[in-house]
């Protein structure tokens, strides 16, 4: 009665990760009790977050290598693995949101959000462009929300200007407005494929973890281009973040917990060493408490059954 902040499984976002074959649920192996799923598996793991009262999934594809290029040309097929799930899900019925990240490095061949020259320099406007076109092949594959995650300037008015262009005006904007530079995301660029393909970092793009004016910044310019929502990535380090973006701007704010704080609790429950459910349900209060409107969270389903418990 008391308590002044609350979590319940509508402020869920739950992360599936994507890739061939046909009725496969492969291990990840940094993130214990994770998945890649094959499309044909997604619908009924849809209709499981919809039963649990998770409003919405977050899609991330496994791509082979052989589809990988220095252009991340696979991000345009509108028969890629992202429109698959996509259209698969929305054929099954399942009345969830779903979400589609907008960055190349799940694509390109050496695994950078976004185009590089041959000093591997990122090219932010020629990545902006084909920003464009991915945002556009998975809106028409019936996507709700796109994400871009990608850190480029300009790139959140771009997409809104061609969604709008060709007729996808209830298409959101959740833009990764503050995403660092993290050490964090490791076992994600496992999931998906990029850790192995990475040359160089991503300090160019992402932001320096030390500053947190800057994230203001950020995300005033993404939301003066037309965001609908905002997100800090990671989580946990940057609670600080969370808060002052909040507290600064009247859209709702998002934060994911990421691959490497979801390790982290796995392996120290693993050892014995913490209560998992409870330290899950206490990190996801954390972020509530800071002024997340939601969390993307790969423990969301379990949370969501202690939470309806």
């Amino acid at each position: 009665m008391v308590s002044e902040t609350h979590v319940t499984p509508a402020d869920l976002i739950w992360p599936l990760f994507v890739r061939e074959g046909a009725d496969t649920a492969e291990p990840i192996a940094t993130m214990p009790g994770v998945f890649r799923h094959t499309v044909d598996r997604l619908p009924a793991l849809a209709k499981e977050a919809e039963a649990l009262g998770i409003p919405a999934i977050a899609l991330f594809p496994y791509t082979p290598s052989h589809l990988r290029t220095a252009g991340g040309e696979e991000a345009l097929n509108p028969e890629n693995l992202v429109c698959q799930a996509l259209r698969a899900i929305r054929d099954s019925g399942a009345n969830v949101g779903l979400l589609t990240d907008i960055a190349l490095d799940p694509y390109t061949s050496h695994g950078h959000d976004g185009l590089i020259d041959d000093s591997g320099h990122v090219l932010n406007d020629a990545t902006v462009e084909m920003l464009v076109a991915q945002a556009l092949n998975q809106a028409r594959a019936g996507a709700d929300i796109v994400a871009p995650s990608d850190m480029m300037d300009g790139r959140v008015g771009a997409i809104r200007a061609a969604l709008e262009a060709d007729g996808h005006h209830d298409v959101q904007i959740m833009a990764y407005s503050a995403k660092y530079a993290s050490g964090f995301y490791g076992p994600f660029r496992d999931a998906v494929g990029a850790g192995g393909y990475l040359k160089g970092d991503k300090k160019g793009y992402q932001m320096d973890p030390a500053n947190a004016r800057e994230a203001l910044r950020e995300v005033a310019l993404d939301i003066a281009e037309g965001a609908d929502s905002v997100m800090v990535k990671p989580g946990l380090p940057y609670l600080d973040i969370v808060r002052r973006v909040a507290e600064r701007f009247d859209v709702p704010v998002f934060a994911y917990c990421v691959s490497g704080e979801y390790a982290m609790v796995e392996a120290a429950a693993a050892a014995g060493m913490l209560d998992r459910n409870r330290v899950i349900l206490e990190i996801l209060t954390a972020f509530r408490r800071a002024g997340a409107s939601g969390i993307l969270t790969y423990h969301a389903p379990d949370a969501a059954r202690l939470l309806n418990g």
